[in-house]
């Protein structure tokens, strides 16, 4: 008969010596979250959410594919499906065409030239240290938060007297003026939160400073770059009062400003159908890159949320 005492029956503290509890995490639920009401209603949230976001394109689309005498019908399909608007849309005397090339040229030559000097200004802001950094960052900040109509009378001013005017300079420069602050925001805390030993590993294996941020740095930063790219593209192409402003030549103007100059058959009337018609081939490009480049949007946009 054994008097010693079992395995089981040792005290944890004695058989340890520290024992440690395992520590129960504490989750914070929703009240209601899991229950049928509450997923009802989050998804009556997102139908609703989805359904006003998405209505007033339908609603283009649909008017878009009306014949011009049903063209203020309030039926929620066009009946019968035309597509004279687009033929009228991209009739030679429009000029669509021309402006679309435009719009392109001004957002992608807008869009490369901000990402070349946000990305240099914005690692140099976050790696390294000088007085009055975060003074910077303010100051390039608020730059982007003046009114376009503010600077505008300053703005043809000066192109008139360096001759700018009806060129794409003046449309490209104040369209980078107010999306490089922006940029420069994003992506400065998108790199502040890279670990700087990545790059001192770089420098190790033999890469100079150059190197490792190409090398390195960049490809990591790529969600980052891209979300930056897709809001600028998206803001130079949809820009309005400052190329209606400084372009005077048919040739030169762009997709939005053409779309709000088209006439009617008597040129007074308003094409409603031409300008929907317009408004749909305007917003598709967008659509497609954004639908494409989805996952890095994401990505970027919730970079760093969770360590």
């Amino acid at each position: 008969m054994s008097t010693g005492t079992t395995p089981q029956s040792i005290p944890a503290a004695e058989a340890g010596g520290l024992a440690t509890k395992p520590v129960r995490q504490k989750t914070r639920r929703v009240a209601g979250a899991g229950t049928p009401a509450g997923k009802f209603l989050s998804y009556l949230g997102i139908v609703v959410i989805v359904v006003y976001c998405l209505l007033p394109f339908y609603w283009m689309i649909v008017s878009s594919l009306r014949e011009s005498r049903d063209t203020f019908s309030n039926e929620l399909l066009p009946s019968p499906i035309s597509v004279e608007n687009y033929e009228s849309a991209f009739s030679p005397a429009n000029g669509f065409t021309r402006a679309l090339v435009n719009s392109l040229i001004v957002a992608g030559t807008t869009t490369i030239l901000v990402l070349l000097i946000g990305i240099l200004t914005a690692y140099a802001l976050a790696r390294l240290d000088f007085k009055f950094k975060n003074a910077a960052l303010a100051v390039i900040i608020t730059t982007s938060m003046f009114p376009v109509i503010t600077i505008l009378v300053p703005l043809l001013q000066l192109f008139t007297d360096i001759g700018w005017i009806n060129t794409y300079q003046a449309m490209i420069v104040p369209s980078m003026s107010f999306a490089l602050p922006l940029a420069v925001w994003n992506l400065t805390a998108f790199f502040r939160q890279m670990p700087y030993e990545l790059e001192e590993a770089a420098q190790i294996d033999g890469c100079t400073p150059a190197q490792a941020f190409r090398k390195v740095i960049l490809p990591l930063a790529a969600p980052g770059v891209f979300t930056t790219a897709i809001i600028t593209f998206i803001a130079a192409w949809n820009e309005f009062l400052i190329a209606l402003s400084v372009i005077n030549e048919k040739s030169l103007k762009t997709a939005p400003v053409i779309t709000a100059q088209f006439t009617g058959e008597f040129g007074r009337d308003i094409p409603f159908g031409t300008i929907m018609a317009a408004g749909v081939v305007v917003t598709i490009p967008l659509v497609i890159m954004v639908l494409v480049f989805q996952q890095r949007i994401v990505a970027g946009l919730t970079a760093g949320g969770v360590k």
